[in-house]
């Protein structure tokens, strides 16, 4: 397969001002996680535009069952480790569950210590009209924010289940009006998470920052997937909107029992491999 070549390869460091000249150019913004050095390394020598210091941490790296559970100081860890690693992608850490709802000094605190102590670029909240306080008061000292809208996983236990959201036309007015405030009040971009292909769409067309999507369809300005999951390092998980790109979680099971195999049979390590 031919890769396509970006007009935008040869830019040193993918900002919020380079991610917008992508949207007005038309050239689709590639976005995944990663939560340590040697991934996020991988993912930057490989062009990713922006990587995603995710709260989905707390499921793929430390097991929880919902993102709620990882606290500040475990996101500062992790998105400090990624920094160390990324030259030109943009990151963006998110904000965890708590640091920020319904408390807009704290939420300012919060981000100022991601931002001081992880080197990041900018920070993610979910969330519309209830945060609006709170990322203004973020924004006022200069930090970037993206927003979440739609599916909202630090919402998990009001929405009660993880299926498409704003299927119904008053969650979608809300939506509608929320990514509109969240452009107004100075957000550079918006990421939307399992909602209809068409609403997905109607936000991009209408709002100027960039709309990033997952599960949202292909009308968005970008992409973003959890990178255990499309690498397949983890098999749980399965929505319709995920495209595998590997089957890691056999290879690597593959090459621990060969692994296995030869430290029983004293294969390894051989005279070669021996001081």
């Amino acid at each position: 397969m031919e890769l396509k070549k970006s007009k935008f390869a040869s830019v040193s460091k993918v900002t919020t001002h380079v991610l917008q000249e992508m949207k007005n150019n038309d050239e689709k913004i590639a976005m995944l996680t990663a939560y340590d050095f040697s991934m996020a390394r991988l993912l930057d020598q490989a062009g990713l535009d922006v990587i995603l210091v995710g709260d989905s941490a707390s499921n793929v790296m430390a097991g929880h069952t919902s993102t709620l559970p990882i606290t500040l100081n475990e996101m500062i860890y992790h998105a400090s480790s990624v920094v160390r690693a990324v030259k030109r992608a943009l990151v963006v850490v998110d904000l965890p569950f708590g640091t920020y709802q319904g408390n807009s000094k704290e939420a300012l605190l919060s981000a100022i210590r991601i931002m001081k102590e992880s080197g990041a670029d900018a920070v993610k909240m979910e969330g519309g009209t209830e945060i609006k306080e709170s990322v203004e008061r973020i924004l006022s000292a200069g930090i970037p924010v993206m927003g979440h809208l739609g599916l909202m996983p630090q919402s998990i236990h009001k929405f009660g289940t993880y299926v498409v959201r704003a299927t119904e036309e008053k969650e979608a007015t809300k939506l509608l009006v929320d990514s509109h405030l969240l452009e107004d009040i100075g957000c550079f971009s918006i990421v939307l998470e399992k909602i209809p292909t068409t609403l997905g769409t109607r936000v991009a067309q209408e709002l100027k920052i960039p709309i990033i999507g997952i599960g949202a369809g292909s009308g968005v300005d970008g992409q973003v997937l959890v990178i255990h999951d499309m690498l397949g390092i983890t098999q749980e998980f399965s929505p319709r909107f995920l495209r595998r790109y590997n089957d890691l979680s056999t290879q690597i099971k593959n090459s621990v029992s060969l692994y296995i195999n030869d430290v029983k049979s004293k294969d390894f390590p051989n005279e070669k491999e021996q001081y």
